[in-house]
């Protein structure tokens, strides 16, 4: 019997170590303007900017703020067995595992709160057309978030280490997507960079 598909999610990443951001915060819940100027946190202007253009299922480490904090927002939640570790690998197997029946997964990173709706709304639209690997590209650059079809979905649930899905992109045909967006590199691993997105993000209202 098949399983009918639902259109692509996004899977936003947010059980990560942050071990580069200072030890006493957690980096994903530091203040961040959403899209629109209203007052939120790094993860969940992430969230806000996705959820513009499609459904989200969150990856976290376990129950808390964070947790509470995307509920709220609107995102499904789910979390990794508690043995697992906060690999990568494990945040995206643990997505697909929750949201199986989709054609598609957008993988997004809960510390890049900056990637433009137009670049978001372009690999929906290429995933929903079919893409099996769909990527955003400036100056000849990949940046993120990064999707895959569901031709894919054995191989998302196979991933193993803290590489996440490189190796499909090293091994398969990507469809890269010209975009002006300089949120598609533009990650928070330090309060350094946590700065420098902050200003990035006034730059684009």
């Amino acid at each position: 019997m098949t399983i009918p598909s639902s259109p692509p999610i996004a899977l936003l990443l947010a059980a990560g170590r942050g071990s580069r951001f200072d030890a006493r915060e957690e980096k994903l819940l530091q203040a961040f303007p959403h899209h629109d100027g209203r007052p939120g946190m790094v993860a969940t202007a992430a969230a806000a900017a996705l959820l513009e253009v499609m459904p989200v299922l969150a990856v976290v480490p376990g129950p808390g703020a964070l947790a509470e904090a995307l509920r709220a927002q609107g995102c499904a939640v789910c979390m990794p067995a508690p043995a697992s570790s906060r690999e990568m690998s494990a945040s995206l197997r643990c997505g697909v595992q929750h949201s199986a029946q989709a054609s598609g997964w957008l993988v997004a990173l809960a510390d890049m709160p900056c990637v433009d709706l137009s670049t978001l709304c372009l690999l929906r639209d290429a995933l929903a057309a079919g893409a099996p690997i769909v990527a955003p590209v400036m100056q000849g650059r990949r940046g993120h978030p990064v999707g895959f079809g569901r031709a894919h979905l054995d191989a998302l649930l196979a991933l193993h280490g803290d590489q996440g899905a490189r190796a499909l992109l090293k091994t398969h045909p990507v469809t890269e997507l010209e975009v002006m967006d300089e949120g598609i590199f533009a990650d928070v691993d330090t309060a350094e960079d946590l700065r420098r997105v902050r200003v990035l993000a006034q730059s684009q209202r």
